[in-house]
């Protein structure tokens, strides 16, 4: 089975004080660490399992800088026979149309069984990385999946809905699917794996390689345009209740009636 992994080096912002910078569209980053998009780590895990099911070949790709490698790093030590890095100055920055276009290209003529991507990134969170590549490959796609297993040709899922739901769907290979954290439990990378790693090549694509021209990336940067980011506005703070239990409970009760929570 041939298999394809897609993932993404993204700032780290669990303990950041986050700033809108002063173009209005970015956010002060400089400082920041970087890793595996966090459901992309979930995608690679799951690539590497079915390949260590079925056989075959497990190939990583990722869009991003050389200080990106070490995201293909990881998934060269966690399994991955083969890792791709594409590149571009004109990439950065480039919405999830743009992105696509250097996926597919950098996918060329290979023809995989099966691609997993992460249900979205931590960092534009925008969730259409995945389905814009299964339509540019003509391939079915199924995404927020929980649950999978390969079998016979095809891929049986379990897709998360809302509200604790789950669907179940099964789809002919070759197919896409874009995976949700939880759906196991990514493996511990030892720093001697890294090492190792490190050791191992990584293909580099230009955008001439994966067919990319000046004009291609002006197009499909027209399609989506991010027009400003802002802070959340400063609510005026909270009420705290005082008193006894019963003292509070009451004055809960008559804020709650007050605004029409409670006939």
């Amino acid at each position: 089975m041939k298999i394809a992994v897609f993932v993404k080096h993204v700032p780290d912002v669990a303990e950041a004080d986050l700033e809108v910078a002063a173009d209005g569209r970015t956010v002060k980053g400089g400082e920041l660490p970087f890793e595996m998009n966090e459901w992309d780590r979930f995608a690679l895990e799951e690539a590497v399992l079915v390949k260590d099911s079925l056989g075959g070949e497990l190939t990583s790709f990722l869009i991003g800088d050389e200080a990106a490698e070490e995201s293909l790093r990881r998934c060269l030590a966690v399994g991955a026979d083969r890792a791709v890095r594409v590149w571009d100055d004109g990439l950065a920055g480039a919405n999830p149309f743009a992105l696509t276009a250097a996926m597919r290209g950098a996918i060329g003529e290979d023809e995989y069984d099966l691609i997993l991507c992460g249900a979205q990134s931590s960092d534009d969170g925008y969730g259409l990385g995945g389905p814009l590549l299964a339509e540019a490959l003509g391939v079915p796609s199924v995404a927020l999946v929980n649950k999978m297993k390969v079998e016979g040709g095809k891929v049986l899922v379990t897709r998360e809905l809302e509200g604790g739901w789950g669907e179940e769907v099964e789809v002919d290979l070759p197919a896409l699917v874009t995976i949700q954290t939880g759906i196991n439990e990514p493996r511990y990378v030892s720093i001697l794996g890294i090492k190792k790693a490190r050791k191992k090549p990584i293909d580099l694509m230009d955008a001439v390689s994966v067919g990319i021209t000046a004009e291609r990336l002006a197009t499909e940067k027209e399609k989506l345009s991010l027009v400003g980011i802002e802070t959340p506005a400063v609510g005026e703070g909270a009420e705290i209740l005082e008193g006894s239990p019963e003292e509070v409970a009451a004055k809960c009760l008559a804020l709650l009636k007050e605004a029409g929570g409670v006939l």
